[in-house]
């Protein structure tokens, strides 16, 4: 089935560019909220939960703005996952704005999944 790109905003506490950059632009910091474990070897990051594992590929990333995955059963396909860093006008707060692709029957539960992984980041890291 044909997925849809789909974008969801999560508005953080104050917190530093170069912190929320170590927490979505480092395999540390993903290990402490996206996923129980992670390791990197080139452009290949392997994210761990319980015993489960998946692979993705590192497609692009600038310092202190975003990082884009492909998960490895997308490769052939033009759907990535993306986690960027955005400064709201109005406030002045960051935020996170992550892009990802779903097929339709399943986007509510990847939306909830999402939801789940920024809460766990808030509890994990203050932000």
């Amino acid at each position: 089935m044909k997925k849809t790109e789909f974008s969801i905003e999560y508005q953080l506490k104050a917190a530093s560019i170069n912190v929320l950059w170590n927490t979505i632009g480092t395999p540390l910091g993903l290990a402490e909220w996206f996923a129980d474990g992670v390791t990197v070897k080139d452009n290949e990051y392997t994210f761990t939960w319980d015993k489960s594992e998946q692979n993705a590929i590192l497609l692009q990333s600038k310092i202190n703005t975003f990082i884009r995955f492909q998960w490895e059963e997308d490769i052939d396909t033009d759907y990535f996952f993306e986690i960027r860093i955005v400064l709201l006008e109005v406030s002045g707060d960051l935020a996170l704005l992550i892009t990802d692709f779903a097929e339709e029957s399943e986007k509510s539960d990847l939306i909830m999944l999402w939801n789940k992984q920024i809460e766990n980041m808030r509890l994990k890291t203050g932000i």
